[in-house]
C-alpha cells in the first residue's frame, strides 16, 4: 500500500505553550513522532513542543466571547487568551457556564457599577447581558426566591486577585437591589465594609488591602423578599501583623488612621504623638488617604448606631495598643535569678497604656516583668509564686497583650455590628464568603499554615461541587455526558486532618507534653509522614532560603496551588492563644469594654491538656462552615491577579493560566461545555406554573406537565436534556427559557392551555415521525472530520508494519521529505522504514487532531440515546484500495468499536477475525473516526454479512463488550 497525501494542516495557527505568557501563537510547519513544529509569529524563531503543548486557534485571534464555553476551539489556550482580548479592551469579566471569571483591573472602569447598571441587570437571567458581578448577584437572588433555598456566593482567589472589592460589589447590588427603599437597614450593612477594613485589612507585599480574616457575611430576607438584615461570621484574623510587619507591609489600617489624625482633638484627648513617636516602618502609603479614611470610618461607626462613648473606647484600645508596641526592656541581675526592667525611655509609653487600658502603671509593670504561678495540688491554698522574666520573655508577652486586647476589641466590634443590623423576621439569606486567598512568601508562617489548609477545603469543596458530584449527578440522571478527569486534593487535606498523623493533631499533640519544642513537632511530622507524597523537607524548595535550612526547622507542602514551605518556629506559641495568669489579671482589672476583654473572668486556667488550640477552634468553624455551605444553592466567583506589580493594563499570561488550573477552570470549561449546568426540578418548574395552569393540565404527572410545556414552547431539543427528577439546560440556554416563562406570566394562560393540549393530541403522530426520522437517516454521515483525514487515521492505525524498526534514524526528516522518498527511492528498507515513520507520524498527529477538534454539536432531531440504541449492530462493506490488491473488507462494530472483520480475495482463503483474539489485526478507530458512515453504499444489511460469515466457518457471535470497547 503506498501512502496517498493527507490533508496536513501546515500553515494552521496554533497555540504553543510558554512559560512566561502562558501561550503564544505560530504556524504549523512540521509533524513528528512526539513534537510538533511550529514558527512562533512574535519572536520569528521556530520550535518544537510535545503533542500535549500546541493547540489549535481560532480563526479570528481578535475575536472574544462572554462565555467561554462557546469557544470554537475549547481548550486552555483559547481560554487564556480569550481572558487577555477582554481583559485589554476593559472587559473584566468573562463566564465559564455559571462560574464567573473576574480579573482585577487595577483601576476604575467609569460607569461599570453605577446605579443605572445595577437596574440594568435586576432581575435578567445570566447570560442575557454582559458578564456582570452583578448578574450573579442577582441570579442568587432569583435562586433563593425561585426554589425557596439559602444561597451562598463563594469569592476566592490569590491574595491580590479583587475578592474584597468583589464581596462589596455584591453587597451593595443586594442592599440597593432587593431592598423597598434605601432604609437604615441597608445603609448599615453597607457601612460596615469601611469599619472591617479598617480594623481587619492591611497592606501586604501583594496587595494594598489584604484581608487579614474570613468572613462569611450574610444577607436576610424576609417573607416579601425584601433585606430584613444581616449576620456576620468571622475566622482567623492575623494577630502576628499587630506586632510585626514584614519589609514593605503595614498593620491594621486603623493604626494609620489614627496616626493620620493625630493633628485633631482627638490626638491630646488619647495621648496619640507624632507618628515618628511609634516603632512603625513603613508609616506612609501614597497611595492610600489615611486621613479621608479616618473620617469615614468615625461616620459609619457612628452610623451603626455605635454610641460615642464606646467608638472613644475602640480609638482607645488601638491606641493603647501603639503604645504597648513601644515598651522595651534592659536585662538586669539580681545575683540569683535573671531578671529584666522596663526601660527608662519606655516610662511614658508604659503610663500611657496603663492610663488607655484602665489599669494602673505599675500592675501593667509587674505583669509585664512577672509571670504568676500557681502550686501544684498539697501547696497552700491561694497561694501564687512570682516569677521574674527575662527581656525576650517579658517581649514575649508585651507582644502576646497587645495581640488579644486588639483581637477581643475586633470581635466585639464584629458583635457590635451584628446587633445593629438584626434579622428578627428572617426567612431565607444570602452568605458571601471572602477569605484569604492562597498565599506563599518566601518566610511562611503559621498564619499561612492555617490559610493554605482552609483553601484546600474549599478546593475541595469546589471539586465536589462543579465536578465530581456534577458528573454523579449527570450519570444518576442517565445523560450521556463524557467523563472529565480532575486533580482531586483529598490526600493534601488527609496530611493535614488524619487522626492520629495529621499535621494539626501532631501539632496539638506537642503543645501537651512537658517539655515541647518547634524542632520535635517538625521533626516528628517529617518522620510519621515520611512516605506521603505532599509533605517532603526543606532542600527540596526551589528557593535557596528554604533549601539553607534545616530538617527541623520548616517542611514542605505540595499544594493545589503549588509547593509552600513552612517556617514552624512560632507554630507552638501560635497555636495557643491563652494568656499566662498575670496577663489575664491585667486583662480581668482593665476598665476598658468590661465585658469584652474579660470573656475568660468566669473561667478557670485551662490545663496543657485540656487547651483548645487555635487550629483545633478554626477547623471547627470551618467545618461548620462547609456544612453550611453544602446545604445550600452555591455560586462562584472566581478571580484572577492580572500580574505581581499590581500595575493596569499589563496581563501576565503565565501567571493567569497558573491561576486558572490551580482553580481547576480548565476542567471545569470542559465539563461545563459538554455538560449541563442548569437545571431545575420538574416539580419546581410545575408548582412555578401551578398557579397559572387551568384545572385539566394541574392534574398531570410534573414530568409529563413538563415535557409538554417545553413541546408548546418549540424550543431546540439540542439546549436542554430531560434526566430521571430534572431538566438539564445547556449553557445560557436557561436564560431563553426564563424569557419564555417571563412572558408566559403576562399572557393568558388559555392560550398555553390551547398550546399543550395540541402537542399533547399530536404526541403519537410527532412520535411516528420521529421513527421514520431515525430510520430514513441511518445512512447519514455523524463523522465530524473530512474524508481524507478519516481515511488516513484509519490507514495510520490498521496499517503500520509490524516490527518496523530499522536501522535509518528519520526522526530529523521533515514530513514532505519522507514522502518523496517513498515515492522516489529505490531502497526497499529505506522505503519500508520511511513507511513506518510516516504512518507513525500520521498516527499521532490525528490522534491530536481528534483531541484537539473543534466543539461542534452534531444537530439530531432525534436523542443521541434514541440513534445509538437504534444503530448499535452496524455492518459494512468496501472494496480494498490499495494498488495491485482486489477483494471486500467487511466490518460488524457493535456500537462504536469493531466486533468482526472479514477479509476475502480472490484465490486466497478468507481471513476472519473475532475481536478479543485478534485485536491486534483489527481496526483500532471507533466508528465515528472511520470515513464508513460517509462512504456511500458501504453499509449492508445484518443478513448479508451474517450469510457471508456462516458460509466461511464463522463462530455464532453472542452480543456483548468486545475488547475494545474494555479498553474504552
Amino acid at each position: 500500500m503506498s501512502p496517498r497525501k493527507p490533508s496536513l494542516d501546515f500553515g494552521q495557527c496554533v497555540w504553543v505553550s510558554d512559560l512566561n505568557e502562558g501561550y503564544v501563537l505560530g504556524k504549523l510547519r512540521d509533524i513528528g513522532n512526539e513534537k510538533m513544529t511550529v514558527y512562533l509569529l512574535d519572536s520569528k524563531k521556530t520550535v518544537t513542543a510535545a503533542y500535549d503543548q500546541v493547540f489549535p486557534a481560532e480563526e479570528d485571534q481578535s475575536k472574544d466571547v462572554d462565555d467561554n464555553c462557546a469557544l470554537m476551539y475549547l481548550n486552555e489556550a483559547t481560554f487564556l487568551q480569550n481572558c487577555r482580548i477582554r481583559y485589554q479592551r476593559k472587559k473584566i469579566y468573562s463566564y465559564v457556564a455559571n462560574i464567573l471569571i473576574c480579573i482585577n483591573p487595577y483601576e476604575q472602569i467609569p460607569e461599570l457599577y453605577s446605579k443605572e447598571m445595577i437596574k440594568k441587570y435586576r432581575g435578567k437571567s445570566l447570560g442575557t447581558l454582559p458578564p456582570h458581578i452583578f448578574a450573579v448577584a442577582d441570579k442568587a437572588y432569583r435562586d433563593m426566591r425561585r426554589f425557596k433555598e439559602n444561597q451562598s456566593i463563594i469569592v476566592s482567589g490569590e491574595s491580590g486577585a479583587g475578592k474584597t472589592e468583589s464581596q462589596k460589589l455584591i453587597l451593595r447590588y443586594l442592599c440597593e437591589s432587593c431592598s423597598s427603599s434605601a432604609g437604615s437597614i441597608e445603609k448599615r450593612i453597607l457601612e460596615t465594609n469601611s469599619i472591617l477594613e479598617a480594623f481587619g485589612n492591611a497592606k501586604t507585599y501583594r496587595n494594598n488591602n489584604s484581608s487579614r480574616f474570613g468572613k462569611f457575611v450574610e444577607i436576610h430576607f424576609n417573607s416579601k423578599h425584601v433585606v430584613a438584615g444581616g449576620y456576620i461570621s468571622h475566622y482567623l484574623l492575623e494577630k502576628t501583623r499587630i506586632c510585626l510587619q514584614h519589609k514593605y507591609e503595614r498593620n491594621y489600617h486603623i493604626f494609620y488612621q489614627l496616626i493620620a489624625a493625630a493633628e485633631t482633638a482627638l490626638a491630646s484627648e488619647l495621648n496619640l504623638a507624632p507618628p515618628d513617636h511609634f516603632n512603625k516602618d513603613d508609616l506612609y502609603d501614597e497611595l492610600v488617604d489615611d486621613y479621608a479614611n479616618f473620617v469615614t470610618l468615625n461616620k459609619a461607626l457612628i452610623g451603626i448606631g455605635v454610641a460615642e462613648k464606646d467608638v472613644k473606647a475602640v480609638f482607645q484600645t488601638v491606641v493603647a495598643v501603639l503604645h504597648l508596641g513601644n515598651i522595651l526592656f534592659e536585662e538586669t541581675s539580681d545575683g540569683s535569678t535573671d531578671s529584666c526592667t522596663v526601660s527608662k525611655g519606655s516610662e511614658d509609653s508604659l503610663k500611657i497604656a496603663a492610663k488607655l487600658l484602665g489599669l494602673e502603671p505599675n500592675g501593667l509593670r509587674n505583669g509585664l516583668l512577672f509571670r504568676i504561678l500557681q502550686p501544684a495540688k498539697g501547696g497552700e491554698q491561694k497561694t501564687m509564686i512570682r516569677v521574674p522574666l527575662r527581656a525576650q520573655e517579658s517581649a514575649a508577652a508585651r507582644d502576646a497583650l497587645a495581640k488579644t486586647i486588639y483581637s477581643r476589641m475586633f470581635d466585639w466590634l464584629v458583635a457590635v455590628i451584628n446587633r445593629a443590623i438584626p434579622f428578627g423576621d428572617s426567612v431565607s439569606y444570602i452568605g458571601v464568603l471572602d477569605i484569604a486567598g492562597f498565599e506563599f512568601f518566601t518566610v511562611n508562617l503559621f498564619e499561612q499554615f492555617c490559610i493554605n489548609y482552609c483553601n484546600e477545603k474549599l478546593q475541595k469543596f469546589f471539586t465536589d461541587k462543579i465536578l465530581k458530584q456534577e458528573q454523579e449527578l449527570y450519570t444518576s440522571e442517565f445523560l450521556n455526558v463524557p467523563h472529565i478527569a480532575y486533580s482531586d486534593n483529598q490526600d493534601c487535606i488527609e496530611l493535614f486532618e488524619d487522626k492520629s498523623i495529621g499535621l494539626l493533631a501532631i501539632l496539638d499533640e506537642e503543645a501537651r507534653l512537658p517539655k515541647s519544642s518547634a524542632k520535635h513537632f517538625t521533626a516528628r511530622a517529617h518522620q510519621l509522614q515520611k512516605n506521603h507524597f505532599r509533605l517532603d523537607t526543606p532542600r527540596h524548595s526551589k528557593l535557596r532560603e528554604h533549601r539553607e535550612m534545616r530538617d527541623d526547622e520548616c517542611f514542605l507542602i505540595r499544594h493545589f496551588a503549588g509547593s509552600v514551605c513552612y517556617n514552624t518556629e512560632q507554630f507552638l506559641e501560635k497555636n495557643n492563644d491563652a494568656l499566662h495568669m498575670s496577663l489575664e489579671v491585667l486583662v480581668q482589672d482593665s476598665s476598658l469594654f468590661p465585658i469584652t476583654l474579660k470573656r475568660y473572668h468566669d473561667r478557670e486556667p485551662m490545663s496543657k491538656l485540656a487547651f483548645a488550640s487555635v487550629s483545633h477552634k478554626f477547623r471547627m468553624q470551618l467545618e461548620q462552615l462547609l456544612e453550611r455551605l453544602k446545604s445550600m444553592g452555591t455560586h462562584f466567583v472566581r478571580c484572577l491577579k492580572p500580574n505581581s506589580n499590581m500595575q493596569h493594563t499589563r496581563f501576565e499570561g503565565g501567571q493567569i493560566l497558573s491561576q486558572l488550573k490551580c482553580a481547576g477552570m480548565t476542567n471545569v470549561l470542559k465539563l461545563m461545555q459538554n455538560g449541563y449546568p442548569s437545571r431545575v426540578t420538574f416539580t419546581s418548574l410545575y408548582n412555578m406554573y401551578k398557579t397559572i395552569m387551568p384545572p385539566e393540565l394541574i392534574r398531570l404527572d410534573p414530568r409529563l406537565f413538563c415535557k409538554c410545556l417545553f413541546g408548546a414552547f418549540g424550543l431546540n431539543d439540542n439546549d436542554f436534556k430531560f434526566g430521571i427528577t430534572k431538566i438539564f439546560f445547556k449553557p445560557g440556554k436557561f436564560a431563553e427559557f426564563d424569557e419564555v416563562y417571563s412572558i408566559l406570566l403576562k399572557a393568558f394562560s388559555v392560550s398555553v392551555k390551547n398550546k399543550i393540549c395540541y402537542r399533547a393530541s399530536a404526541l403519537i403522530t410527532i412520535q411516528s415521525a420521529l421513527r421514520g426520522y431515525i430510520i430514513r437517516k441511518e445512512q447519514k454521515s455523524r463523522a465530524k472530520k473530512a474524508e481524507q483525514e478519516r481515511l488516513d487515521a484509519e490507514l495510520a492505525s490498521d496499517c503500520l508494519p509490524a516490527n518496523s524498526t530499522t536501522r535509518y534514524n528519520l526522526s530529523n526528516l521533515k514530513y514532505p521529505e519522507l514522502r518523496d522518498i517513498i515515492n522516489t527511492s529505490n531502497d526497499i528498507e529505506l522505503i519500508t522504514a520511511c513507511r513506518d515513520e510516516f504512518y507513525q507520524r500520521l498516527k499521532a498527529y490525528h490522534h491530536w487532531k481528534q483531541n484537539t477538534d473543534k466543539c461542534e454539536n452534531e444537530q439530531l432531531r432525534a436523542p443521541a440515546s434514541v440513534v445509538e440504541l437504534k444503530n448499535a449492530q452496524r455492518y459494512f462493506k468496501v472494496p480494498f484500495d490499495r494498488p495491485a490488491s482486489q477483494g471486500l473488507w467487511y466490518a460488524h462494530f457493535d456500537g462504536q468499536w469493531i466486533a468482526r472483520q472479514m477479509e476475502i480475495r480472490p484465490n486466497e482463503r478468507p481471513l476472519l477475525l473475532i475481536a478479543g483474539r485478534d485485536d491486534i489485526n483489527m481496526c483500532e478507530i471507533p466508528l465515528q473516526n472511520t470515513q464508513l458512515t460517509r462512504k456511500k453504499g458501504a453499509e449492508i444489511l445484518a443478513d448479508e454479512f451474517e450469510t457471508l460469515w456462516r458460509y466461511y466457518g464463522g463462530p455464532p457471535y453472542k452480543l456483548g463488550l468486545t475488547s475494545n470497547q474494555s479498553k474504552a
